[in-house]
């Protein structure tokens, strides 16, 4: 039981101890005015009677807004349900597409056709003849670079002769 409910079980005993208690008096009949006339009756029993009808009152009320809140969470529901199956439908369908669209790609490139992939290799093969022969001119490039130090370190190093004349 939550702390509401056992709040409400506690008031209701002790509203039913208080009724049992004071009896007497809630069955005391008096004499009651209308505006059209006056009757004699018990004025705590019409008071605990129209209390229970108002009590009685919100529980249905209550009850109705319970079933109405439980039906809407049910629909909701329901309704993303139905999207989330709309969804992963969509994605099914786009990876479908998208490997049809691979194997076709594939089948492109191992006919030797034109295609994506063919033209892809192609540049590659290209690319890497391009930096292979950039890699041999540096190469050379240096080779030559360090040939012109050796030559300078040789010039430097040998002893100058004071020149004749």
């Amino acid at each position: 039981m939550g702390y509401r409910t056992l709040a409400l079980v506690i008031v209701f005993l002790l509203f039913t101890i208080f009724a049992a208690v004071n009896w007497p008096a809630f069955t005391a009949p008096t004499t009651l005015s209308f505006v059209a006339g006056s009757v004699e009756a018990p004025l705590g029993l019409i008071l605990l009677g129209v209390i229970v009808f108002v009590c009685a009152l919100f529980l249905l009320l209550l009850a109705v807004q319970q079933a109405s809140v439980l039906v809407e969470t049910r629909r909701m529901a329901k309704e993303l349900s139905a999207q989330r199956t709309l969804a992963d439908q969509a994605e099914a369908s786009r990876f479908t597409e998208l490997r049809a669209h691979f194997d076709q790609l594939l089948q492109r490139a191992q006919a030797g056709t034109s295609g994506a992939p063919a033209d892809i290799a192609g540049r590659l093969d290209r690319i890497e003849a391009a930096l292979k022969a950039q890699s041999e001119h540096s190469n050379a490039l240096a080779a030559t670079i360090g040939e012109l130090d050796d030559r300078i370190e040789r010039l430097l190093a040998a002893p100058r002769e004071p020149p004749a004349g």
